[in-house]
């Protein structure tokens, strides 16, 4: 089992790293441990593209590397407190995506004008502000997954995002529609006039239409062929 939650996390990192999520050495995505040690998450000093089974490490939730190599993330208790905090989670990631950082700095919710938006809102995508600094304490781990809710995703504004789902394959899949949705609301803006967008009802229809489970996985074996070599 743990080979196999190395390969998923290494996987969803270089997804990640592929769809422009990397952020140079920072960033990363995790798996909740089937048996309530932790979270498998990316070392740190790695870029997403540059990740490896075997840069991949089970994680404590206070902290301590229980199998694997290298210094961890200081920011684990993002994927930790969140795990804590959901039951239904299986997979979180965090990334520094930049043009859903943009729209959060920019002040401006996520609109429903392109199917990507639609995974998300409404309601709207939650916004933590308590700090932009990076989640180094489990009290900051748990405030942002108070601010999370039941929501798939949150803007840590000035910072990145976190998305979540019931697998890490859901997660990595929902962060790089999350930053398409940012982009396509971007391009709409720019063209100068007042965008408009599905109402409630429709927007939720197509949530259902498009984003189902079945969907979803299909999306992540898409992204993972894509990979170089």
């Amino acid at each position: 089992m743990s080979s196999q939650l190395r390969e998923l996390v290494a996987l969803s990192c270089r997804v990640l790293g592929t769809a422009d999520q990397g952020d140079l050495i920072w960033g990363h995505s995790s798996a909740r441990d089937p048996d309530g040690r932790g979270v498998w998450i990316k070392a740190a000093g790695w870029g997403m593209e540059e990740v490896t089974p075997e840069r991949v490490q089970l994680v404590s939730p206070s902290g301590e590397v229980l199998e694997g190599q290298g210094p961890r993330h200081s920011e684990y208790p993002i994927h930790t407190e969140i795990m804590a905090a959901r039951a239904d989670v299986g997979g979180v990631v965090h990334t520094h995506s930049p043009y859903a950082v943009a729209l959060a700095a920019a002040g401006q919710d996520l609109l429903p004008v392109s199917h990507a938006a639609n995974c998300f809102v409404p309601p709207a995508v939650p916004r933590f502000t308590d700090t932009a600094d990076l989640i180094l304490t489990p009290e900051l781990g748990r405030a942002l997954a108070g601010t999370l809710g039941q929501a798939p995703a949150a803007f840590l504004v000035n910072h990145g995002i976190v998305t979540v789902g019931p697998t890490l394959r859901a997660a990595t899949v929902a962060a790089i529609i999350l930053e398409r949705a940012a982009y396509q609301q971007w391009l709409t803006r720019g063209f100068g006039t007042w965008p408009t967008w599905s109402d409630a009802e429709e927007s939720l229809a197509k949530r259902a239409h498009i984003f189902h489970p079945d969907a979803v996985e299909q999306v992540w074996e898409y992204l993972v062929r894509r990979l170089p070599g």
